[in-house]
């Protein structure tokens, strides 16, 4: 093929008359990597945590047996600990603490588990969705905890391992993975070969990645990433265009995968962010394999981990929100330590040895006290900001992704579970419409999201462009962008639809956001974070949050024990509580 050679040699020319430092933005200073993992890892108490930050883990392929086999100790001291915030990062860390041998309660403002993976049935049993939930093979430590759980086998379906663009008028382009050579070959054929760009913006994007990071890190891998970490200050777009990278890959790649990580485009997305993701499609064969659960997350992901910890006698209070950490101060009016929780409608006051807030962005600036902000970490927090989205479900009577057979299209009849539905069985993506990615569950998720007699359950996750309009404008223009992707389906009517609108969802991954991540262990001795926001070296995402859960967890457990472990100051403080009075803050 006549473009596929011409972006190789354009690849070939500039890997070969390239120095190494035109990788390197003229701005930026390197850090020698050796500094950057030593200073990061230094943060951390535990062993387990610190496997999970630096360029080493992201080659490490033990992470998913830790995850799978859980902490592999049990504390000598027990704690009574509790969790506030029911999320993937809360439920993951209360199984490692609970498998530790300490006592966990949890309080969730929601009546459902979740956080911004929650799913629930409405009135009428169909199930709504907060996002779409698809799986990268590149989750290792969530993979790890649903093995731990016993559904991995039996709630994923695998899909093709293509990436496919839906262009208006049905016009398809794909990254397609499919080849007999795995990462980086597989990548790079598929990036060479997409229909997706035109020939000038391919040999563009060719040139722009040959000197990317990404292919440094091909033989240097810790140089590579070292410089990723770099770009964490400038757009992908500033990046991009930097040394030949065109508006046209931009718009009609990038700026639809932009979306679909982080609902921002690559004007405002962090280059660190999507080279992050690049990076790992690189080197792991698996990272752009793509899985999606085969019905909702409640059924698939959250039940069997609920399973797990009623079995451990780990207690979940639903529609239980904290209002107050009650804590001590010194005589600075500086926090020292958390004494309890106030939860519920009623203010209950709940004392435990150490407090959990495994909560997202807006949960977190919500229930920390404001004598807390006196510690850089905390006040750090209020930097970050959230993108909002509308999450929408429209049913149709017929099936919308079939485009080539108009008869097929218009059968409902017998059973079309499991996969026998006319269509596209995989995520989608569109530079054409305004939500970032799409999918019809009916086809890729059966098990709760097909209903027989019925076609397709079109999901869209719309960004913020379109959050300020009312609900029937969003389910309006979403039945006509789809309309206009695919022009046959116009012949179908919407049977049903839904809206979730959540006004704050991820962090927002513009520049230099990652300074201000706060670290699991917080300058407050028995206070903790935990959550897809806090740093780990994932995004905002499902395994970031799993992440963040088993960071936590380690630090805890690694803190404990001795003679000045979480378990003996505990017991201190209690012991001290009747000879003075310390003076409590709430």
């Amino acid at each position: 093929m006549v473009y596929f050679k011409l972006a190789s040699l354009a690849m070939a020319i500039v890997l070969s008359s390239t120095s190494i430092n035109a990788f390197v933005p003229s701005s930026h200073v390197r850090v020698p990597a050796s500094q950057l993992n030593t200073a990061t890892m230094d943060d951390f108490t535990s062993e387990g945590a610190k496997k999970q930050v630096g360029n080493a883990s992201f080659l490490n392929e033990d992470l998913m047996a830790r995850a799978q086999n859980g902490p592999g100790v049990k504390n000598k001291e027990k704690l009574k600990i509790g969790v506030v915030g029911a999320g993937l990062a809360g439920m993951v860390a209360a199984m490692d603490l609970a498998d530790a041998g300490h006592d966990v309660e949890m309080f969730e403002l929601r009546p459902y588990v979740g956080g911004k993976v929650s799913s629930w049935k409405d009135k009428d049993g169909n199930h709504i969705e907060m996002g779409l939930h698809v799986f990268f093979g590149c989750y290792y430590n969530l993979f790890g905890i649903m093995k731990r759980t016993g559904s991995f086998d039996t709630e994923l379906r695998m899909k093709e391992h293509i990436h496919t663009f839906v262009n208006e008028g049905g016009h398809l382009g794909a990254l397609d993975f499919r080849f007999p050579i795995g990462a980086p070959i597989s990548g790079l054929q598929a990036f060479f070969k997409t229909e997706q760009l035109e020939p000038i913006d391919k040999f563009h994007n060719a040139v722009r990645l040959g000197t990317s990071p990404i292919v440094r890190a091909l033989f240097d891998f810790d140089g590579g990433m070292d410089m990723v970490r770099d770009l964490d200050d400038i757009t992908f777009t500033e990046w991009f265009t930097q040394l030949g990278g065109s508006r046209g890959s931009l718009d009609r790649m990038w700026d639809p995968i932009a979306y679909a990580l982080g609902f921002v485009d690559c004007d405002h997305i962090s280059a660190r962010c999507m080279l992050t993701i690049f990076m790992l499609f690189a080197i792991r064969t698996e990272a752009s394999v793509l899985r999606m659960l085969d019905g909702s997350p409640q059924t698939g992901l959250h039940d069997p981990i609920i399973k797990y910890l009623e079995e451990r006698n780990v207690k979940i209070n639903l529609g239980t929100p904290c209002r107050d950490i009650v804590h001590e101060v010194d005589e600075n009016g500086l926090p020292t330590r958390v004494k309890g929780i106030e939860v519920g409608s009623n203010n209950e006051f709940k004392e435990f040895d150490v407090v959990v807030a495994a909560l997202d962005v807006p949960g977190i600036k919500k229930v920390l006290p404001k004598s807390f902000r006196k510690y850089p970490m905390f006040d750090n927090i209020y930097n970050m900001e959230c993108v909002p989205i509308a999450t929408v479900q429209v049913r149709f009577d017929g099936w919308v992704t079939e485009m080539q057979d108009e008869i097929g299209m218009m059968d409902l009849s017998g059973d079309k579970s499991d996969g026998r539905a006319p269509g596209i069985d995989n995520l989608l993506y569109s530079a054409d419409a305004e939500f970032s990615c799409f999918a019809d569950l009916a086809l890729t998720s059966p098990g709760d999201y097909y209903k027989e007699g019925e076609g397709s359950l079109m999901q869209a996750v719309f960004d913020e462009r379109a959050f300020s309009r009312s609900n029937d404008e969003i389910v309006e223009d979403c039945i006509k962008q789809l309309n206009s992707l695919f022009p046959s389906s116009k012949k179908l009517k919407c049977t049903w639809s839904s809206v979730v609108k959540l006004g704050q969802s991820l962090y927002r991954e513009k520049p230099g956001q990652d300074k201000f991540r706060p670290k699991q262990a917080t300058p407050v001795e028995n206070f903790f974070l935990a959550g897809s926001y806090t740093y780990q070296d994932y995004l905002d995402s499902m395994e970031g949050a799993t992440r963040s859960g088993l960071m936590v967890a380690d630090e805890i457990i690694s803190r404990a024990d001795g003679p000045n472990g979480l378990a003996a100051k505990a017991r201190k403080e209690k012991e001290g509580a009747s000879a003075a009075a310390p003076f409590f803050m709430s």
